[in-house]
């Protein structure tokens, strides 16, 4: 019986080792279906951080609207799959216009099931809608609690169609901003400040919460509901960012891959670190809430030059995005008093830009040419002030696209549909009112807010 087993193994492993002895066509073939096989999981993973956003989102806001935080990031993928099918692909992936837009590839046309490039789509498609969807969902804890489920929804729709599409044909499809030379390699502007930028319109049009701030201004705070629950969104968007950012090579054949590993996750450490000392200092206690949005500040800024710094300097952005985000999060909330009850503004557009700046200061040429990204060097590596000019060009004109385009957008909406609850379906919870059923279903929940 062990002869024939050994026997049945010694066959499997023939089988399993003959493209070896195919040549150069299969060794191709192979290096096709690893890459396909590599970008399908990475995007598998970048869904999953959903989930993520959904359990942060819900843990740093209030119970009774729990159920309506779960129905926006649900509606974020589902509309916004439909929409990058339908428009938004091809607005960020077609023949060049003006260096502005995408003109074809609506519909997914590009995709076809006979050829090797057509089938390839599909993959590259798939991973860059769940891009779309991360940048769309980003702005659902900045307007939680008090904002229309329809009026939401036309948001949803919308960035993924348009707003977000331009600034990723600018960067990635080809357009004006990648004709400079920016170096976006997975996204701190393209993603995370579009949907940072889009998360300030939207609480600058909503206003803050019943209750937020007193007569004389003063800021007071809300606390969420389930800090356990927020931090187990951190532990599953740190998995996805591997996905993210380790993924945007869509090459499992480029072993670059385990560099950006290494660069993502100390950066995210890193933030972590610096944000729960910095908040110790000035508070008095390590503050779980903002130690979580740390660890999300050094994602988000290692996300943009995760293939072109070495691990060193991705600690040393970990560390600045850590402490730049808790004083963000002050700036936003107690001097320019906008209410966002997630930090959404201060980790996504604030450490946005900042980790896109960075790339022009800690760039590496040997990183970026391992990695196919390009051999740039940072001004703090050689390469002078017109990296870092570069990457400014971009920050700037992604925020005056994005803000201006999503403030108008809220604006319409909220002339028309409507963007926000009355008060009195604002302090029921919008779970009720909005979806008919609580979250928390038996249980009895005080609030006096």
């Amino acid at each position: 019986m062990l002869r024939k087993l050994s026997g049945f193994c010694f066959l499997m492993l023939l089988c399993l080792a003959s493209p070896a002895f195919a040549g150069e066509a299969t060794a191709g073939s192979n290096a096709v279906a690893i890459n396909t096989v590599w970008t399908l999981v990475a995007a598998f993973l970048v869904f999953f951080m959903q989930a993520g956003f959904a359990m942060v989102e819900a843990g740093f806001t209030r119970a009774k609207n729990a159920a309506n935080i779960m129905m926006k990031n649900l509606m974020d993928f589902c509309f916004g799959s439909l929409a990058y099918w339908l428009v938004g692909f091809g607005i960020m992936f077609g023949a060049d216009k003006f260096g502005l837009f995408g003109s074809d590839g609506f519909f997914l046309s590009a995709g076809n099931p006979s050829t090797g490039n057509g089938l390839w789509q599909y993959a590259f498609w798939m991973f860059q809608v769940v891009f779309a969807a991360t940048a769309a969902t980003i702005v659902s804890g900045a307007m939680a609690e008090r904002t229309k489920f329809i009026g939401y929804l036309l948001y949803s729709a919308v960035i993924s169609a348009l707003i977000y599409p331009v600034v990723g044909h600018w960067i990635w499809g080809g357009g004006w901003l990648s004709n400079l030379g920016l170096v976006y390699f997975a996204g701190s502007t393209v993603v995370h400040s579009v949907g940072g930028w889009a998360a300030l319109a939207g609480a600058i049009v909503l206003g803050p919460r019943y209750g937020k701030y007193n007569g004389g201004g003063e800021s007071r705070a809300i606390p969420g509901h389930n800090i356990p629950l927020a931090a187990l969104g951190v532990f599953i968007l740190w998995f996805g960012w591997f996905g993210f950012n380790a993924g945007s090579t869509t090459a499992g054949t480029n072993l670059s891959i385990a560099t950006i590993a290494v660069t993502t996750n100390l950066a995210a450490a890193a933030g972590a670190i610096s944000a729960m000392v910095t908040v110790w200092i000035q508070f008095g206690k390590p503050d779980t809430s903002m130690t979580l949005n740390g660890a999300l500040a050094g994602l988000v800024a290692i996300t943009a030059g995760c293939a072109s710094v070495s691990p060193g300097s991705a600690i040393i952005i970990g560390l600045l995005a850590g402490v730049l985000v808790v004083f963000a999060v002050e700036l936003v909330d107690k001097k320019l008093r906008i209410d966002d009850p997630v930090g959404a503004i201060s980790v996504h557009g604030v450490c946005g830009a900042f980790g896109t700046l960075c790339v022009g200061l800690f760039a590496e040429a040997a990183y970026g040419e391992a990695s196919g990204v390009g051999a740039t060097n940072g001004l703090f590596f050689g390469g002078g002030l017109k990296p870092l000019l570069t990457q400014l060009t971009g920050v700037i004109s992604v925020f005056a696209w994005v803000f201006i385009s999503a403030f108008i957008l809220f604006k319409i909406i909220k002339a028309t549909v409507g963007l926000r609850v009355s008060h009195e379906e604002e302090l029921r919870g919008l779970d009720v009112e909005e979806h008919g059923m609580e979250a928390y279903s038996g249980f009895q929940i005080f609030t006096t807010q």
